[in-house]
């Protein structure tokens, strides 16, 4: 079987590959859903610029890698307005959940949901993330809570990224609150997750990463580590939900586990900060659910510069803290609320997002990664975090195929 091979010409490309590199008038070779070659067309090598391969024109435009949202929570039933009503009055999230608000009033209408009315409802959010320029997406379970219903949200997950042109990366969180038929009993939940929950889903093919909450309202470091030890025992790589509400030492515990992410991390302090540095842990920022909640205290982003700690953007898409998909507003919220660098934004969307969700050889323009890529109505890459509430992205190529728009035109 012969693997295609296709061109695309005439484009700014921002590689995102941690050297700063930019093409004038850049090519990129693909064959199949690989990157072959990438350089300045006039570098192109006579025998891959053949005359039989498709051609396509990127009229001059910016050219990134696809983006990654690398924390997000797209499936779910119902939504929680009424508890931001509440919110906008003064109450906190920690005493919404502490009622018995906030994830588990989710919990019961996903419970309710069936997966054709989840996968209905998360296809609409999913479609929204894909125009703007999403080619890999990370969705947790988390809001049903029985094995049953965990998985049915895994399988919808799957399912998504069967359909729609773009990479699902499956996260396991049933440690994201208590439900209320395990009441007083944390620990026997725990177990139950750690010891049939997660490997009779791990053996259907449905997880990709394991995942824990780790907050005074949820799990203590103690709970999580027993469910980090039963991943680590299945080989699956862990992420933690770290330091949002108060510092229980969340992202140490998570670094000591080699965690690919810790994400929130607004009461991150400096020896947190090190040990994510030192395990090679990204600090995945969440600016829409900090601007929702009405936080004041923001992550420590000086900090994770001077540790050398990796910053990734998601969106956290969630009906609780964060009712958007949108991974371009939570870009500009990065720059504006954290007051990270366009750059360090780009990065956050592309090469540190991919590590933070395991995304192998994503994230980067270079010989051997994936061929996904956005086209961009831009002056600079600058724009891409700039425009609030303007989608710049007009043409998408997921794994050297053109999957939307038509400003990549056949030559």
């Amino acid at each position: 079987m012969t693997v295609s091979r296709r061109i695309w010409r005439n484009g700014r490309i921002a590689t995102c590959d941690g050297t700063g590199r930019q093409l004038i008038d850049g090519a990129i070779v693909t064959r199949g859903d690989r990157i072959e070659w990438i350089g300045e067309a006039r570098d192109l090598p006579e025998a891959l610029g053949a005359r039989d391969c498709a051609q396509f024109d990127l009229q001059g435009r910016w050219v990134t890698p696809g983006l990654i949202d690398c924390h997000t929570h797209l499936i779910f039933a119902a939504n929680r307005a009424s508890e931001w009503r509440e919110l906008l009055d003064g109450v906190t999230y920690e005493e919404i959940a502490k009622r018995g608000g906030g994830i588990l009033s989710t919990v019961k209408a996903t419970r309710a949901a069936s997966e054709e009315e989840l996968f209905e409802q998360a296809a609409v959010r999913l479609q929204g993330s894909l125009r703007e320029g999403v080619t890999t997406i990370e969705i947790k379970s988390g809001y049903g809570l029985t094995l049953a219903d965990e998985r049915k949200m895994l399988r919808v997950a799957r399912e998504l990224g069967r359909i729609y042109p773009v990479t699902v990366r499956t996260t396991f969180l049933a440690a994201h609150a208590l439900p209320p038929e395990f009441s007083g009993r944390a620990d026997v939940y725990i177990d139950t997750i750690a010891q049939e929950w997660l490997p009779a889903l791990h053996a259907e093919g449905l997880v990709d990463a394991v995942d824990v909450f780790c907050e005074r309202i949820a799990f203590t470091p103690a709970q999580a580590e027993r469910l980090l030890i039963a991943a680590r025992n299945l080989d699956l790589p862990i992420r933690m939900h770290a330091e949002q509400l108060s510092n229980l030492g969340a992202s140490q515990l998570g670094a000591r586990y080699g965690a690919l992410s810790c994400d929130h991390l607004e009461h991150t302090n400096e020896e947190d900060a090190r040990a994510m540095a030192q395990a090679g842990t990204v600090a995945v920022l969440l600016p829409i659910a900090f601007l929702h909640l009405g936080e004041t205290r923001s992550p420590p982003v000086a900090l994770f510069r001077r540790c050398g700690v990796p910053m990734a953007v998601a969106s956290d898409c969630n009906p609780g803290s964060a009712p958007s998909s949108s991974l371009q507003l939570a870009a500009a919220l990065a720059t504006r609320l954290f007051r990270l660098t366009p750059a360090e934004t780009l990065a956050g969307l592309t090469r540190h997002a991919a590590k933070a969700c395991g995304a192998r050889d994503r994230g980067v323009l270079q010989p051997g990664a994936y061929a996904d890529f956005v086209v961009w109505d831009v002056q600079t890459p600058e724009e891409i975090p700039y425009w609030i509430g303007r989608n710049a992205a007009v043409a998408v190529v997921r794994s050297g195929e053109l999957t939307m728009g038509s400003s990549a035109r056949g030559a």
